[in-house]
């Protein structure tokens, strides 16, 4: 598939439809026991495409009062990757599904938490298109 064609289809509300703001609440309610609880809002990014290789970015957004401190989100990647309701299969199942029978998704992996400022963690997901 094209990869201009790639980018068109993760728009805003397409990303917002994969992974919905509910699901932070979700997973601290789940980690916790109370959402409130959490550090950070979890939002699904696109990272961008080479044709052969997918990343989306799972964005850690410092809630108002909290601290998104390294050591919080360093072992992210190893949770992110099992928790039922992070559910990144899942996601890339739907990755897959939106990108139709021109191309699908290989195999996936999470790669290590980015601090790209101090309110802002990222965790790519690196896709592996076929």
């Amino acid at each position: 598939m094209d990869t201009a064609k790639i980018d068109a289809i993760f728009t805003r509300d397409t990303l917002s439809t994969l992974f919905p703001k509910e699901r932070t609440d979700d997973f601290f309610d789940a980690l916790f026991g109370d959402a409130s609880e959490g550090a950070y809002d979890i939002e699904l990014a696109y990272g961008g495409n080479n044709g052969e290789q997918l990343v989306m970015e799972l964005h850690l957004h410092e809630r108002p009062g909290c601290c998104l401190a390294c050591n919080l989100t360093q072992g992210l990647p190893q949770v992110f990757s099992r928790h039922p309701i992070i559910n990144v299969s899942g996601l890339v199942n739907d990755i897959d599904e939106l990108l139709g029978d021109a191309t699908s998704c290989k195999e996936w992996s999470l790669g290590f938490t980015e601090q790209r400022s101090k309110a802002l963690h990222v965790i790519p997901i690196n896709i592996t298109l076929e």
